[in-house]
């Protein structure tokens, strides 16, 4: 016989580089696609303060409205994440949640510092993604474990955050905003590193769950700037 069986060592130096080269793959697509996820949510929060479309979903009203659309979205990206109708779904999504911010960044334009704070956050939010994308390549520790963890707090938000919708305190907003940055923040380090190490392997997927730590950790930077930053005439 002519066929010959490489040497072990050979074989598996070929599989890990055809798998870090899958890695490498998902990644840089995911990021292109983080990028270009961005344009429309700027397009839905510029129309949203333009039009002020979102200024009456406010309230229980606002919460499941907000919820029942976010989440058909979320489910009609999994179903399609394997192919180009979850793409579109996935822009659709981040086109809505532009809408959903901007009643935050109305509010936030309304002081007279506003237009300074929405950048601040912007670039603030830009540092940390950064931050954790350069620890997630530094890292070698598998993270794995992390994630029920910021899973369940996650969930301890977002019941806050439902519960002040009505009760309406400042003082229990700016805690729940400071926990947002820290959890996200780390849920950004966590979703990164799952692609680094081929936990995740759909790029569609990755950027769902990267987008959201992001737009999460951008509101809530906002809000904080408002609150302790913002100039009133």
């Amino acid at each position: 016989m002519n066929t010959r069986i490489p040497p072990l060592p050979d074989a598996l130096g070929s599989a890990h580089s055809l798998a870090q080269s899958e890695r490498q793959r998902v990644l840089r697509n995911t990021y292109w696609m983080l990028a270009l996820s961005l344009a429309p949510t700027v397009l839905g929060a510029w129309l949203g303060v333009v039009t002020g479309i979102t200024r009456s979903l406010h309230g229980g009203l606002g919460l499941l409205v907000f919820f029942g659309i976010a989440y058909g979205f979320i489910w009609g990206i999994e179903k399609n994440k394997n192919s180009s109708t979850g793409v579109a779904i996935l822009l659709g999504f981040t086109f809505f949640m532009g809408l959903m911010l901007s009643r935050l960044i109305a509010t936030v334009l309304g002081l007279k510092n506003g237009p300074e704070l929405v950048i601040t956050a912007f670039g603030g939010t830009a540092g940390v993604f950064f931050a954790m994308a350069t620890l997630a390549t530094v890292i070698k520790r598998n993270l794995s474990g992390l994630g029920q963890w910021l899973f369940a707090g996650a969930l301890v938000l977002i019941a806050g955050s439902i519960i002040n919708v009505f009760v309406g305190s400042t003082a229990v907003m700016m805690a729940i905003s400071t926990a947002a940055i820290a959890i996200f923040s780390a849920f950004m380090l966590y979703d990164l590193k799952r692609v680094i190490d081929g936990g995740e392997t759909n790029y569609i997927r990755a950027t769902l769950a990267l987008y959201l730590d992001l737009i999460n950790v951008f509101q809530a930077l906002l809000a904080l700037l408002g609150i302790f930053g913002g100039e009133r005439d």
